[in-house]
Parts: C-alpha cells; sequence; structure tokens
C-alpha cells in the first residue's frame, strides 16, 4: 500500500471513494440501474459513520491482504509456518490482486480474499448446524456484491459435490449443496432484489472489449496461466511484460502446479478435488471469449439473458487457479522444509493433538520431528531453500511494492466538491443530478506531482440522490475506440439530449426535457469541459456551460473553479423520490439479521479452519488418569 496509507483517498478507475460518504436509499440500491455498487458502498458509507472516510478505505485494501493470505496460510496442511507465510504472499502478491487493484475493483478482491474461508467452510458444511459457519465465511463476498458472490459460488460449489471424494453419492452431497445455495441466496438479497427488478440490459458488444488479452510474451494462455491477461492494457504493473520476469513468474506457475498435485497425493484433502474442479473451470470460462467461436456464443448468451453479462470479463475467473497455486507454492515450501514424519489421525487424536484442515482420515500428519528428505551435511538446506522460496512472489513482481510504483497515492478532493454536495442535499425536493461532460470517466490531476488519474465519475458516489451520467464504456482496440454501451436505462433515454452532433443553442426546449426525465440539477466539471472544447476546437457540446446561462429559467447555484452546480426551473422538473420497495428491504433485513446470527452463533468474526476433535478422541490429560 506505501503511499495509499497516507490521509488523502486512492482513486483508481473503478476505485471511487468521496470523503463522509452518502447512506441513502439510492446507495442501497434504489433506481433503475445494475446495482453493480451494492452493498459495497453501503457498507462504506456506514463505517464513514464511525471514521474518517481515508482510514475507511485504508482498512478495507489491508483487509484484502490480510484476510486472503491468513486463508490461504491455512489452507496449506503440515502446520509449519515457512509454508504457510508462502501461500499466503503468494496469494496477494501475484498478477492478478497486482491488475484488479490498479483497475480500483477493491470490492471484488475483497470477495477474492474471502475464497480461502469459503473453500474451508464448504468442506466442513455437512448439517445444518453448519450454516452459520458458510454464512460468515460468504461475508466478504456480501460485502463485495456481485463479482465477488459468483467467485464464491465457483469455489464452493465443486467443494461442496467433491469433497472427499472424486465421484461422491448424490444423497450425500444434497445437503450440503442446499446448504451452500441457501448461504448464498442469503448474502446476494441486496443486490439480487434490485437486479432482478431492474431494467437494465447488458451489450453483447462487450464481450469483444472485455476479453482477455497477452500481457506477456506466452500469449494469452500463457498470460492466464501465471494469472495475468487482463482487458485494461492500463491496469498492468510497470515493467510486467519484461521477458525474464515474465518467465518466471511462468516457471512458478508451473512450480507451484507442482506443489499442488504432490499435496494431494501426499495429504489428500478434503477439498482437493474441488478447488481443482474451480480452477479448470474457471481458467476454461476465461478462455472462451479468446477464440470467435466462444466469443460468439458468449454473445449469444447475452442477448439471450443479461445474466450471462459477468461471463464477458473472463480474466476474472482465473482467481481460484490463483488459490490453487497458492497452495500448491505452500506445499513446495512444505516439501522443502521436510517430509512429515507418518502419525495417522487416530494417533495424533489420541495424543490430543487437533488435526489438520481438510485433511482425510488416515492421512499422514506430521510429528514433533519432521523427517527432511536432505542428507545429514546439507540439514539446513531445504529450510533456507523454503525461506528464500517465499520471496519468489515479491522478486518476480516488484512493480506492486509501494503502492503499485506509487501509482496507488492519495488526493484530496477541491473544495468546490464539498461546496456543491451541501447545496444538493439541503433542497429536499426530488431529482437527479446530470453530471457533465458527458463521459464516464474524469482525468483529475488533484495529486501533489501532477500526475492525472483516471477515476470513475466521483459524482456518482457524491450525493444522496440519483446522479447521471454516460454509463458507456470506452475501450481503446488498436487504432479505434470500441464504445460498449450502458446498462442504466436513464442514462440512455438522456443521452439523445446531448447529442454532441445537435447544437444545445438550437434547442430551447432542453431544460424542459430533462426535466421531464426527473432531472433537477446540472453539474458540470469545469476542467474536464475545458479540456474537451479545446480539443473540438470550441465546438463542445458534451459539457461546456456557456450556453446554459442563456437558457431560459436556468439558475447558477453554484459557480466555482473546479464545479459549476446549475438548477433547472422546478416547473419543469417531474421527479419521484428514490425508494426502496418493500422487497428490497425485507432482502436487506434478512441478509443483515443472518450475517449477525451467524457471527453470534459461531462465535467468532472469522470461520474455525480446522475440525474439531472426533468424538472418539480423548484430551492427552484424560489418558493418563
Amino acid at each position: 500500500m506505501g503511499p495509499g496509507l497516507a490521509p488523502g483517498l486512492v482513486l483508481r478507475y473503478d476505485m471511487v471513494f468521496v470523503p463522509d460518504p452518502p447512506l441513502s436509499e439510492v446507495i442501497l440500491g434504489a433506481g433503475s440501474g445494475f446495482p453493480r455498487a451494492v452493498p459495497s458502498d453501503a457498507v462504506v458509507g456506514a463505517l464513514g459513520l464511525l471514521l474518517p472516510t481515508d482510514l475507511v478505505q485504508a482498512s478495507l485494501l489491508l483487509t484484502i491482504f490480510t484476510l486472503g493470505a491468513a486463508g490461504a496460510a491455512r489452507l496449506v496442511p503440515g502446520g509449519a509456518v515457512v509454508p504457510g507465510v508462502a501461500a499466503g504472499l503468494c496469494y496477494v502478491w501475484n498478477p492478478f490482486v497486482a491488475e484488479r487493484l490498479l483497475l480500483g475493483q477493491w470490492a471484488m478482491l475483497l470477495g477474492y480474499a474471502g475464497l480461502p474461508w469459503v473453500v474451508a467452510a464448504a468442506t466442513r458444511a455437512h448439517r445444518a448446524r453448519d450454516l452459520p459457519r458458510l454464512v460468515v465465511s460468504l461475508v466478504p463476498a456480501a460485502v463485495g456484491g456481485f463479482s465477488a458472490t459468483v467467485l464464491s459460488a465457483l469455489v464452493a460449489v465443486p467443494t461442496t459435490v467433491l469433497r472427499g471424494r472424486a465421484f461422491p453419492r448424490l444423497w450425500r452431497a444434497a445437503c450440503p449443496v442446499v446448504l451452500l445455495g441457501s448461504a448464498l441466496l442469503v448474502v446476494s438479497l441486496p443486490w439480487l432484489v434490485p437486479a432482478l427488478g431492474s431494467d437494465a440490459r447488458t451489450d453483447p458488444a462487450a464481450v469483444d472489449a472485455f476479453a482477455a488479452r497477452s500481457d506477456t510474451p506466452f500469449g494469452v494462455v500463457g498470460s492466464l496461466f501465471t494469472l495475468g491477461g487482463i482487458w485494461n492494457s492500463h491496469a498492468v504493473p510497470a515493467g510486467y511484460g519484461h521477458p525474464f520476469l515474465a518467465a518466471g513468474r511462468l516457471a512458478l506457475a508451473l512450480v507451484a502446479v507442482a506443489g499442488w498435485v504432490w499435496l494431494l497425493r501426499r495429504f489428500r484433502p478434503d477439498f482437493g478435488a474441488g478447488l481443482t474442479a474451480a480452477a479448470a473451470t474457471g481458467f476454461a470460462v476465461a478462455l472462451v471469449g479468446v477464440v470467435e467461436p466462444g466469443r460468439e456464443l458468449l454473445r449469444a448468451l447475452i442477448e439471450g439473458w443479461p445474466g450471462f453479462g459477468p461471463l464477458r470479463d473472463g480474466q476474472l475467473y482465473v482467481a481460484p487457479l490463483a488459490l490453487l497455486q497458492a497452495v500448491g507454492f505452500g506445499g513446495v515450501a512444505r516439501w522443502l522444509w521436510g517430509e512429515p514424519a507418518r502419525a495417522s489421525l487416530n494417533e495424533r487424536g489420541a495424543q490430543g493433538e487437533p488435526p489438520m484442515p481438510g485433511v482425510a482420515e488416515g492421512v499422514p500428519f506430521p510429528s514433533a520431528r519432521p523427517r527432511r528428505p536432505w542428507a545429514r551435511s546439507d540439514a539446513v538446506a531445504g529450510p533456507v531453500a523454503a525461506a528464500l522460496l517465499v520471496l519468489a512472489p515479491v522478486v518476480l513482481l516488484p512493480t506492486l511494492a509501494w503502492g503499485a510504483a506509487g501509482r496507488l497515492a492519495p488526493v484530496e478532493y477541491p473544495a468546490d466538491w464539498e461546496r456543491v454536495r451541501h447545496i444538493v442535499a439541503q433542497d429536499s425536493r426530488p431529482g437527479a443530478v446530470l453530471s457533465l461532460p458527458w463521459s464516464a470517466h474524469r482525468g483529475v490531476d488533484w495529486r501533489a506531482d501532477g500526475r492525472t488519474v483516471v477515476v470513475l465519475d466521483p459524482a456518482v458516489k457524491l450525493f444522496e440522490r440519483r446522479v447521471v451520467f454516460n454509463d458507456d464504456l470506452r475501450v481503446g482496440a488498436g487504432s479505434g475506440v470500441r464504445v460498449v454501451e450502458g446498462e442504466d436505462p436513464l442514462s440512455r433515454r438522456v443521452a439523445p439530449l446531448l447529442d454532441p452532433e445537435r447544437p444545445y443553442e438550437a434547442a430551447p426546449d432542453l431544460p424542459s426535457r430533462l426535466g421531464e426525465l426527473g432531472v433537477r440539477y446540472v453539474l458540470v466539471e469545469r476542467a474536464a469541459a475545458d479540456e474537451i472544447t479545446a480539443a473540438t476546437g470550441g465546438a463542445d457540446h458534451s459539457g461546456k456551460n456557456m450556453f446554459w446561462g442563456d437558457l431560459p429559467g436556468v439558475r447558477t447555484s453554484h459557480h466555482g473553479d473546479d464545479l459549476l452546480l446549475l438548477e433547472l426551473p422546478d416547473r419543469h422538473v417531474d421527479a419521484e423520490s428514490a425508494n426502496l420497495s418493500g422487497l428490497e428491504v425485507t432482502g436487506w433485513l434478512v441478509t443483515v439479521g443472518a450475517i449477525i446470527w451467524s457471527l453470534v452463533v459461531s462465535g467468532s468474526s472469522l470461520v474455525p479452519m480446522r475440525p474439531g476433535r472426533s468424538a472418539g478422541a480423548v484430551s492427552r490429560e484424560e489418558s493418563f488418569k
């Protein structure tokens, strides 16, 4: 994190935090667009009532690394510290985390950090009393929203079905699957209910824009196997494609997979078959968008049902492979550290020692004195090699250090942003805020070093009321630009009124037409509008504010150095307050209540990852009596 822990807010593409974030019904999911930021924005708003926003952001980002590393470490059989550290560091210091972090997808990464805990809970889910443990393990996914929940389901379902055996009897898997489905449904209600009730749609053309791409010398397949290949070239760490570093990461991935195979043969963990299936499935999904027949299939699926939209971003689904490689990397360190002496589960339980997580009955366990495979004269070589191996992820991806080589640096919002928020908040009348220029992203130059940061329009997170902005995504494609149509139906209705080919001066009815769509305020970011005006030779129609003052009834509410806030005539505005439906309120109550109940019943805010002793085991003290 480096400089990102300093005072201020880190802004980067989708990672948009604002000072004193609101907690309103719009933030909770009211509106017609797809609830991509539900419930993550609501969690940030709730935490913002207790802590400064920069501290909230830093805590959430640090949670990603600590929770993910701790979970991956506990999945490595053997109990030794160094193998666990190797797995934990490999899981949170890899190209997948780096690229998603530079894309600003912190909420999804929070769900990624919870995957090891989901695997452990799914492995232990046998009967109804295990439901609280499942729900608690899914809390990071619940906060992260739909992408995080999809990843959790991808690893949890095969882990539950294939637990401990490759071909289980259906009746044995039925109860755990029902429990898992119930837990996933309960934690998904805040975003699932408004998503099903919205009329948002997904552009099938986005399949080409979001398909995995090659960012190493080994092509798309090699890039995905090394956990890279993200669609946005600006989210790639500096120096990532250097042949030497890329070759080292490929070698590390191959070694990690070999370590996973060794763990499967040596310890036979109950989650082995499930995690293997999840990694293979996710890798296959990532590859579908690489070839034209696969892209045609995805486009057909999305046209048939927008719910297939998450499959567009194929690289997202290598997350289970990242967990498999991390645990396998810990297995390599375990092998270097020393082969454990044999002691069966029953023998260990009779000695009063707790069994290891997810290891099948009768599998050898480490004793107090591990037997290393090295010659007596080289007894130190193995542990030293294992300790040095821990540093391999950092050495092969050095530019993730210190806030991704300074790219994750905090900024301070100009004072104008707080002023316009206060003005709009004082108005109790309903009506949306139209954000201009008509573009999804902004290039802000608020950093002390003068570098511009590309970020999603901060106005979207600033106000308690609805914000209408251009949610079309412009993606570079060779020498041109591919436009992916946005999902918000209201934005699609506003867009024709802001057609750059249509002079505003010839449209005196613009305020009334915007008012009919529920717009009350127009917010213009002056710097961005001026840049567009300069680039178009002074003929900008995307947000230049000169014409607004000439339109009848438009009033200037704030005229600052950074922002211009205009109010449309009240007689034109036909707007209703955005309120949560009864079903959406019920969804929130069920989810929050279930999480609180699960935390209380399980007795911990973290999931116990070591199964309890069998009924036949006795403590060491009892064995002496």
